[in-house]
Parts: C-alpha cells; structure tokens; sequence
C-alpha cells in the first residue's frame, strides 16, 4: 500500500500535466460522501490511522518507474521528479472513529495539486472501505442490543488486506473481537474462536470431542452442537461434560450455526436452564446481519453473543462507501486561496466550495443537534451565545434557527504537517469506547434500523452566499 502507484491512470497524467504547466500551485482537496450506507442514519468515520500512515511511507520505487516508462506515456524529466516524491502536504480531519454525515468534509488535504491529485485513489480506497465496514459494525452492535459481537469473516473477505481492514474497522465500529490472528497481531484486537465441525467429526463421538476440547482449553470452552442434530445429540453431550465442569467450579458455553436460530436457541435455554445449567452461554452464527440480529433481540431470543462473518466484512447488501474528494479552492498568483466549485445539473452533486470548518451544534444536555459547514476565514465560526441562521447544503430557501444555546465544536483538526503525522494516533480500544460514549449523544431516531431520522446538515450563511455567488457567475458566463 505505500507504493504510489495505488492510485488511478488519470491521477498520474494530471500530475504530470499539473508538472508542465503549473508545478508550484497549491490547492485544497475534500473528502465527504454522498449518502448515508445500509439506508442508515449514520455512518462511522474509520481508516485514518492507515491512511496516515501510508502517506508518510509512500513513494515511487525504482520498480514503480521502470514500470512507468515503460508505458510510453510519461516524460523523463517528470519521471525523475516521481523518483524523489514524497507526501509534504498537510491534513485535516474529523478524528476516527467518529459519527458523520452526508455532504460534510471529513478530510481536507492541502498540498501542491501534483501530490494532492496522486494520492486521490488510495485516499479513498482506505477511507471508503473501513468506513463501510466501521459502520456495519456498528449497526450490528445496536442491533444486538450493545451485546457480543465476534467479526470471523476471515475466509469470506475481499483478500489478505481486506481482510486486515475489514477486522480493523469492524473492532472499531463493535466487534469485541475477530477471529483473524494476524489483525489480532497488528492492532491489537482480542482474537476469538470456539470450534469448527471438523473437530467433532474427528472423534468417534461428540462427547468425546467435546471432553477432549474442555480439557485442552477449561477455562470456557465452547461446543460447537449442530454437527449432527442439535437437539437429539449436540446438547445432550453438551450437558453432560458441561456439568462436570459446572462441579469443578468451570463454566462453559454452546454454539448454533445451522437451522432456526431463534428457535433453537429457545430450546437450548430450557434444556441447559431444567438441567441446572443457567451459567451456560449461547452463541450463534449462521450468516446474520443486523435485521436478523435486531428481529431476534426484538422477539427475547436467550442469546448471549452473535458471530458475525460474511456479512460484516463485506458490506452485505451495500458494495461501497459513497466518498469522493474534491477540489474546493486553488492557489492563486498572490498565495491566497481561490474557492472552487463543480456546479452539476444533478443539484446534489454540485459541490460546497472553499476552504471549510464543519461544528458540531448540540443542546444544553450536550445531544447533537446538527453538523454546520463554514468557511475556514476565521469570520465564520459558528460561536454560542448568539442567534444563527444555517441553510440546507443546496443553497435553495430550507433554514433552521439555532439559538446559540450548547457548545459547537470543530470538527477536523490537523493530523498532517509536511507530510508527517502531528500527534500519536490513540489506540483502538479507546476509539471503540469513544465511539460508544458519542452514540449516546444522537437521539435514538438517528439510529433506528429502518426508517431513521434524518440528521440535518447544514451552512452557513457566508457559505451558502458564497456557493450561490460562484453558480450565478458561472450560469452568466454561459
């Protein structure tokens, strides 16, 4: 990933125009995302600690352009310039593992416009897919009540490295571990994991198995029942090794992985509870995702954990996190900044320009309200204590009031200078617990399965004046 040719054909040919023409000009880049994922009100910042990193290492190797050159395309000098490359810009962005929002910037990038259009593709490659899975994650932990989640979607992710995203983001968002031992290694993630079939089926009988598993392993062993028949045989020998460990103190759990889940867990629990078991766990597995999690928790299923795999770190029924980056404003001839627009005949692509700010407006209890775009000048902040007026993002007549009540807070703030991370990024765990503590500051309509609320994100009026301003001239100029 810190080879700079992660990125795409055009970004390179840009670059190397931006190198003939204009080598010097410095411009402002944003990241922001189109729609919220998964029908949802809300989606889960996640990625930036590997994009840091991956910026701060990347470079064209002596491989990278060879390989260059050999395509004919590109010239020597330009090439040259690539061999010395490095990311010297800077950066701006919400902090991970944070709540956000259609249409506002989550990272702002400022830098020569050759080095902010090469690292475009890797950008959004890394932000774009641990976002989607942070937040299905996320999902799947409210759906389960804030229960158990296991991520072991090892063997059904998109290769080795999404695999190692995938685990990544989805402790961010919820799990509570991962069944994949090499993310457990690299960040530190609690690595988890019962049995598989194969194990049971390598003993001539399942009491066996199971006897011979709680003795390798007593301190809670987990027996997988669904081998053969879950009810005629899985927790009947269950029970029966369980109940030696319950005499010695141990306690133990189950697990589901095939047929109804919902009822079988039913019966698991009056089988464990008439046989003086109630200590005894139930997990379950069986592709779920959060509807099926949610109709469960919803109906009292006796549940105790859910492993979660194929769904979770692929995404499920939604393929792709909806973030672009865009030019918002370019160096001019003085070194002051000139906004940028791309004014579109689909009104929600026309995009906000300038150089931005995004508050977050809360009540006096501290709930978040809404997210408010404004320019970064220093004049338009978003201050309490006074009445403000905030327009829809499309500039059309839609206004709300905020009486200044609450405390705004800035959103992004600089992780980059000259291409170097500005502070130590903090460690996994306390992003989870941070992201947690944020969930219970948006009212429950935001977070509702189907149908939620929508979240108002809105500008300011210099922003909103500005963005009309920029439309007009350029329709005049038509």
């Amino acid at each position: 990933m810190h080879s700079a040719l992660v990125t795409d054909f055009y970004s390179l040919t840009m670059a190397q125009g931006y190198w003939l023409r204009q080598p010097g000009q410095e411009a402002v880049f944003e990241m922001f995302f189109r729609r919220q994922p998964f029908g949802g009100g809300f989606s889960v910042f996640a990625g930036l600690e590997t994009l840091l990193e991956t910026l701060r290492d990347v470079s064209f190797s002596s491989g990278d352009i060879d390989y260059l050159k050999s395509l004919n395309f590109f010239r020597d000098p330009f090439l040259d310039y690539l061999r010395d490359f490095r990311f010297t810009g800077r950066l701006w962005s919400v902090d991970e593992g944070r709540i956000v929002f259609p249409q506002e910037p989550l990272i702002r990038v400022q830098g020569s416009l050759i080095e902010c259009q090469i690292i475009e593709g890797m950008l959004l490659n890394i932000i774009n897919f641990q976002s989607l899975i942070a937040t299905k994650s996320a999902r799947v932990w409210l759906a389960s009540n804030k229960g158990g989640i296991m991520e072991f979607g090892l063997r059904r992710a998109q290769g080795p490295d999404g695999a190692l995203s995938a685990s990544r983001a989805a402790y961010i968002g919820g799990a509570g571990g991962t069944s994949n031992v090499l993310a457990g290694k690299e960040y530190g993630i609690p690595v988890m994991g019962t049995m598989a079939h194969s194990w049971v089926m390598s003993y001539e009988s399942e009491e066996e198995a199971f006897r011979a598993y709680a003795d390798i392993y007593p301190g809670h062993p987990v027996f997988l029942i669904d081998t053969y028949d879950t009810l005629r045989s899985g927790i009947k020998n269950a029970v029966k090794v369980g109940k030696q460990l319950a005499s010695e103190g141990k306690n133990f759990g189950v697990r589901l992985d095939s047929g109804d889940i919902h009822y079988l867990a039913v019966e698991v629990r009056k089988i464990l509870d008439a046989e003086g078991l109630p200590q005894a766990t139930i997990a379950v597995s069986n592709d779920l995702d959060e509807s099926i999690i949610k109709t469960m928790t919803a109906a009292g299923a006796p549940i105790d954990s859910w492993g979660v795999g194929t769904q979770l770190v692929t995404g499920g029924s939604e393929a792709s996190f909806t973030g672009v980056y865009k030019l918002t404003a370019v160096q001019d001839q003085d070194g002051g900044f000139i906004p940028a627009i791309k004014f579109s005949d689909n009104p929600e692509k026309t995009t906000n320009p300038g150089i931005k700010q995004v508050w977050r407006i809360r009540d006096r209890q501290g709930r978040a309200l809404s997210d408010v775009m404004a320019l970064d000048t220093g004049n338009d902040e978003v201050r309490a204590g006074s009445r403000h007026t905030f327009w829809h993002p499309s500039g059309d007549y839609r206004h709300v009031y905020w009486d200044g009540e609450g405390r705004p807070e800035a959103m992004l703030s600089l992780k980059m200078e000259n291409g170097g991370p500005c502070l130590d990024h903090p460690p996994l765990a306390r992003i989870k617990e941070k992201l947690r503590a944020e969930f219970e500051c948006f009212d429950d309509s935001y977070k509702r399965m189907l149908n939620p609320h929508v979240y108002k994100v809105s500008v300011t009026g210099q922003l909103r004046n500005l963005k009309l301003e920029l439309i007009k001239n350029y329709l005049g100029d038509l």
